[in-house]
């Protein structure tokens, strides 16, 4: 009975893993089932954070034109490029167009990637190793973009995930951040003087809390920026915290009204934090757009 029982669980938890119509050979290969066609379950956790990604980025490939038939996404970061295999194999194997781009920096996961692919005939699918600064400008993307993700893009990762896609005029922008290290280390190189100069200061006093505030402040900021560079900004979780303490869910809509608040916003907390230095490269805004000559009054 017992020996059924687990049978009868093991039969539920794989129908839930597998979607219709989805390739098994690719779940193998990501590990994500056993030769057997067993679920890996060590692979449980991360297939279910790509799944409920999945939702919100079909979602918003279906408000494009054609339902999202013609559209191009950029996988920023992509690693193992779980992500990109997933959405290209659930969304866009069907369809007669569109194209997923995997950048990342590894040589060795971009050409295990391609491989992949070509062994699928993910004819749509290119990988390139590339850092941010070459892909924005690399000639193997096209100049626009229509979504850009990232999942799990390590401390400033994410960070060159938004300055791709604004570089490349994104549609929509999912990015679901990790380890934000950098304004953590800033604020604890500058604790004893903030702490001269404010109250707030004991926020990040402690160790744990500069960690944490530090996190917390890095995605308030991306979030700003985001607005100033005329994108909506949806922030929700992405799976209870039960799966991934890594939770947070930065949606951004491009709207192409920029708000200026946003841009003053952001400013006044890098002084407060004392993190100024870190505006021009890390947090760049938009430049302001010129006022008007003054038309000359006849005498």
């Amino acid at each position: 009975m017992k020996a059924t029982a687990k049978a009868l669980k093991a039969e539920a938890e794989l129908a839930d893993a597998v979607r219709p119509g989805q390739s098994i050979e690719l779940l193998k290969e990501l590990h994500i089932l056993t030769r057997e066609g067993r679920l890996n379950q060590d692979s449980r956790r991360k297939l279910k954070q790509v799944y409920h990604l999945f939702q919100f980025i079909e979602k918003l490939l279906r408000e494009l034109p054609g339902e999202g038939a013609g559209a191009t996404l950029a996988d920023h970061g992509a690693g193992k490029s779980y992500l990109g295999f997933i959405i290209y194999d659930l969304f866009f194997k069907a369809l007669g167009g569109g194209h997923v781009y995997g950048i990342e920096t590894r040589a060795e996961l971009v050409a295990k990637s391609k491989a992949l692919a070509k062994q699928l005939a993910f004819d749509r699918m290119s990988f390139l190793n590339l850092s941010v600064a070459e892909s924005a400008h690399s000639k193997e993307l096209p100049a626009q973009i229509d979504v850009v993700t990232a999942l799990h893009a390590c401390d400033t990762a994410t960070d060159d995930a938004i300055a791709f896609g604004l570089a490349k005029n994104a549609r929509y922008m999912v990015l679901v951040p990790c380890c934000q290290a950098e304004l953590a280390a800033s604020l604890r190189e500058s604790k004893a003087l903030a702490l001269s100069r404010t109250p707030l200061a004991e926020l990040w006093r402690h160790p744990l809390h500069t960690r944490e505030i530090g996190s917390q402040l890095t995605n308030v900021l991306r979030c700003l920026l985001l607005e100033a560079h005329g994108y909506q900004v949806t922030v929700t979780e992405l799976v209870g915290w039960e799966h991934s303490m890594k939770n947070e869910l930065i949606i951004a809509r491009r709207t192409g009204h920029r708000k200026a608040s946003a841009a003053q916003r952001l400013r006044e907390l890098l002084a407060q934090f004392g993190l100024d230095a870190l505006q021009p490269t890390r947090f760049p805004l938009p430049e302001a757009p010129q006022s008007p000559e003054p038309i000359a009054t006849p005498a």
